[in-house]
């Protein structure tokens, strides 16, 4: 199951154990059951302080446990721990060991001074980039804390279950049995939804801070970039972000990140916050702008916060990107995560054998809908223009599959459901006007993407599209304060290109602040 390589990987990262860990499996006579037994003997037979039992009374089979010997703390696995996931299986065992999880002290105090009994479930999807955060949260909290226990399910292999409660999008987190969380969450966010505190003492702490020679606001690609080349100048630095990695989180494959073949968006995020912490940044996560408040007679820019705290800056550097655009129709928002969905790789498997519909013709849509086709019954790609505007290669792969039908020229007008789930998609024929309705039961979108500046509607410059408008220097109309990435009128949504703008900005700041 786990090829020589990967073995002898976990075997030097199982060197870390300090404590003995047990596994105990709960399993039948399926080939499912027998993959997960020659998965648990593997992972036993590379340290000497792992053990394994197969008489679990586990209530979902195949699975298995992860217990400290001494029986004070667990966590569970419900289907087998592979593709994203491995990680989250050698996570749990290094942390049920003994080694420390790689998280701030004060937020691992947090987490042991939780109070209460906290069950957690989390459905999850091999394939989805996101649920791997989630899971390695909880299951840091389940080896700090007595009092929380957690069972990671696979959605694909329990699909009864997910039938039952309706799970329509992963990663999907249930808390003693009741909805809790939906989407990419780290320990940090989780923990400020348990702790009322969290937020009110994180805002005393910022507003408690001096003013920054350079502030970043977002923390992707355009703002890791910035962060990096202001703080090589010696100047003070700080980043203050809603998540650091911004919308590379959500992306899947890396193909086109010059000199890296291959990678993926939570790797290659993981890596920028790495790169910016080795420099003297003050890195402030899950804070969101906002409002901008340009120089007065003290001669700081003023960025505030929804937490109530404020920070200042010589200059700033706006790099808050952009996120899904959404159709914009009845019964989306009402219907989201439950049939409506923008990530194909996370949610895909959950449509398994269903009809589903991909909304957009560009490289997006058309590579969601290639993804789809090999999972789901039938996919329906629906384009608002005459044609499909995804790159040739991509376009005659997607017309070669059997179970895809094309529809341009179509206007999407509805998302029509039973209360509970999407039933079907009507949409309008713009070549007649006619109304025509799909019967299915997931709707994947993929239109493009909407700059996250409504909070900076006021004294800056946006464009009709609602973007920053710049400069050749990434200057806004305001001195002093600057922007870069996909926040801004620069042509070119790329990861690469958001990199060289973050790094003029930092340039260009400064540049500004020897200047004056």
């Amino acid at each position: 199951m786990l090829d020589a390589a990967t073995t002898a990987q976990l075997k030097t990262y199982l060197a870390n154990l300090r404590t003995p860990v047990e596994l105990i499996a709960t399993l039948d006579d399926s080939s499912k059951s027998s993959e997960m037994r020659t998965l648990v003997e593997t992972v036993v037979e590379q340290s000497p302080l792992l053990s394994a039992r197969y008489d679990g009374h586990a209530d979902r089979v195949p699975s298995f446990a992860i217990r400290r010997a001494d029986g004070t703390a667990e966590t569970h696995f419900a289907g087998l721990p592979l593709g994203h996931e491995f990680t989250s299986l050698v996570l749990a065992l290094l942390h049920m060991g003994g080694h420390p999880p790689k998280e701030e002290a004060e937020l691992l105090d947090s987490v042991k001074a939780l109070e209460g009994t906290f069950t957690f479930e989390t459905f999850f999807s091999l394939s989805c980039q996101n649920c791997p955060d989630v899971i390695q949260a909880i299951n840091i909290m389940a080896a700090l804390n007595p009092g929380v226990s957690h069972v990671a399910i696979d959605g694909a292999m329990f699909r009864e279950e997910v039938e039952t409660r309706k799970v329509m999008a992963v990663p999907a987190v249930y808390l003693n049995g009741e909805p809790f969380g939906q989407g990419r969450m780290d320990l940090s966010q989780i923990m400020a939804k348990l702790d009322t505190g969290t937020i009110a003492r994180a805002a005393e702490k910022i507003a408690a801070k001096e003013p920054f020679e350079v502030l970043v606001v977002g923390g992707g690609p355009a703002g890791a970039a910035a962060a990096i080349y202001a703080a090589r100048k010696g100047i003070r630095t700080g980043v203050v972000a809603e998540r650091f990695g911004g919308q590379v989180l959500d992306t899947m494959g890396i193909e086109n990140f010059i000199s890296v073949q291959h990678t993926e968006g939570p790797k290659l995020a993981a890596q920028l916050e790495q790169h910016v912490r080795e420099y003297d940044v003050d890195i402030m996560n899950l804070q969101t702008a906002a409002e901008l408040i340009p120089a007065s007679a003290d001669g700081f820019h003023e960025v505030k916060l929804a937490s109530g705290a404020s920070l200042k800056a010589k200059t700033l550097i706006l790099s808050t990107g952009a996120r899904w655009r959404q159709m914009g129709v009845p019964g989306e928002e009402e219907y989201r995560n439950k049939g409506v969905a923008y990530c194909p790789h996370c949610d895909g498997p959950l449509y398994k054998g269903k009809r589903t519909a991909v909304i957009g013709g560009g490289n997006s849509g058309v590579e969601a809908a290639i993804d789809l086709a090999g999972i789901v019954a039938h996919v329906t790609l629906i384009e608002f223009d005459s044609q499909l505007r995804a790159d040739a290669v991509l376009q005659n792969k997607l017309r070669s599959l059997p179970n895809v039908d094309i529809i341009t020229s179509a206007l999407s007008t509805e998302v029509v459901g039973d209360g509970e789930k999407v039933q079907a998609l009507l949409y309008t024929d713009r070549n007649n006007d006619k109304s025509h309705r799909i019967d299915l039961e997931g709707i994947f979108v993929q239109i493009g993407l909407v700059p996250n500046t409504e909070w900076l509607k006021g004294p800056l410059r946006l464009s009709p599209r609602g973007e920053i408008e710049i400069d050749a220097h990434n200057a806004t109309n305001i001195p002093g304060v600057f922007a870069a990435g996909d926040v801004t009128t620069v042509p070119y949504k790329q990861i690469i290109v958001a990199m060289g703008e973050g790094t003029k900005a930092a340039l260009s700041a400064f540049d500004h602040i020897i200047r004056h």
